[in-house]
């Protein structure tokens, strides 16, 4: 392995930690309503268990109203019944074809809970990002040892990691920063 294919590597791994970040984050509820919240329902479809998504078509009717609208007839009470049962605390309404999943304000304590939570996943994939540095840095490392490299591409790849390092945790804090004032806004 070159210099090089370490830092591309190195960029993709991290570029997938900020991917995997952000996943994370629509997954955490703010005041509005948000379809990616129901991403994770499960629905039983003929004996199998399948996405939301799969069974039924997800909108937003107003900032604090999702709709899910089933594909199949048959289907709105085993989705009213999964949203019901998931951990979310949402309480489905069926309208005819359409299920109506009104989103609960949250408390101010609620909220201050949800932005712990924002920084807590902030700090988990700032910690996957040095991690990625430090394996970045210790396969450099490697490569003088083998005299593959010199010192003077060691500390020069040694920097440029560091610097993509420092572009995605200041990206990371971004979105923690974004994903809290989305939180508190009322």
């Amino acid at each position: 392995m070159s210099l090089e294919d370490i830092k591309t590597t190195t960029q993709t791994k991290m570029d997938q930690s900020i991917a995997a970040f952000k996943n994370n984050l629509t997954k955490i509820r703010t005041g509005r309503a948000n379809p990616a919240i129901l991403d994770t329902i499960q629905v039983d479809y003929y004996g199998s268990m399948m996405p939301l998504s799969q069974v039924a078509n997800v909108s937003l009717i107003d900032s604090r109203t999702i709709s899910v609208q089933p594909w199949e007839k048959n289907m709105g009470a085993k989705i009213e019944k999964a949203i019901r049962e998931s951990d979310l605390g949402l309480n489905p309404a069926s309208m005819g074809d359409l299920i109506r999943v009104p989103m609960p304000p949250m408390s101010e304590e609620r909220r201050k809970e949800m932005t712990k939570l924002v920084r807590t996943e902030g700090e988990n994939a700032k910690i996957a990002v040095r991690n990625l540095r430090r394996d970045a840095n210790e396969s450099v490392k490697k490569l003088v040892k083998d005299k593959l490299a010199s010192e003077d591409e060691q500390k020069r790849s040694e920097a440029e990691v560091q610097k993509v390092t420092d572009k995605h945790i200041a990206e990371i804090d971004q979105l923690v920063a974004g994903k809290e004032q989305e939180i508190m806004a009322v």
